[in-house]
């Protein structure tokens, strides 16, 4: 399930009018949404900046909407889902200070863009989406584009992938009321979550610690993200 979210202080913009760019236009695309949508705010470390300069965006979207693919704000991907905002894409793989030896669990593959920017950092990503036709879609894209370290499986993120488990890392990008406890019981000790928690219109997005089996956190910014489902959904 990929997250429909309104960040307070983040206005989207629209494609309406664009024609269609070519690959070099989004190469181009790309570098402009690093040095002005990511770096001015904050966004500072050269290993997240690079896969956000490196990831195709555009490949993670319906060909009808691409020419929106690096406007500073979600697009829809089909299913009532959306494709997350370039910020928030990189904001919450910063906050993982991601390794690369790491072994990561991503909630919510959507059309698998965190996916693949996960993978171009870590070792392995193993990724749950709930929609089954949007699990497949990604799975393709992530093949053709030679992401061979990526792993999805159709489920209910709740419940976390506990045949992987433990994990490095956790990111969840759909927003249960309290943090699940199977997620935290797959979490290695030392390891980090960054989870959205809230009911849909009082949302935090959260970085969880874990140590010596407990958790600290802290609260990092405002957001709004679908709620996450519980049973698998046949569409």
């Amino acid at each position: 399930m990929v997250a429909q979210y309104l960040l307070f202080a983040v206005i989207a913009t629209t494609g309406c009018g664009q024609q269609t760019s070519t690959t070099a236009d989004f190469a181009l695309q790309r570098q402009q949404m690093v040095e002005q949508q990511l770096k001015p705010r904050g966004i500072n470390d050269v290993r997240v900046l690079a896969a956000m300069a490196k990831v195709p965006r555009e490949e993670f979207i319906p060909v009808n909407a691409r020419a929106g693919a690096y406007e500073d704000g979600p697009l829809p991907i089909g299913y009532d889902q959306t494709i997350s905002q370039p910020y928030v894409v990189a904001f919450m793989t910063e906050q993982l200070r991601p390794k690369q030896g790491d072994r990561v669990l991503e909630i919510g593959s959507g059309s698998g863009y965190q996916a693949a920017i996960l993978a171009e950092l870590m070792a392995e990503v193993y990724t749950m989406e709930i929609v089954g036709p949007l699990a497949k879609t990604a799975e393709a894209t992530l093949q053709r584009l030679g992401y061979q370290n990526v792993h999805i499986k159709v489920g209910d993120g709740y419940k976390g992938w506990p045949e992987e488990a433990p994990f490095d890392a956790i990111i969840v990008t759909c927003a249960p009321e309290n943090v699940p406890q199977p997620l935290v019981d797959q979490l290695k000790d030392g390891g980090r979550m960054v989870i959205p928690v809230g009911e849909r219109f009082a949302q935090q997005l959260y970085l969880l610690e874990k140590k010596n089996g407990q958790l600290k956190e802290s609260a990092t910014l405002p957001v709004r993200f679908v709620p996450m489902l519980r049973e698998a959904q046949k569409r």
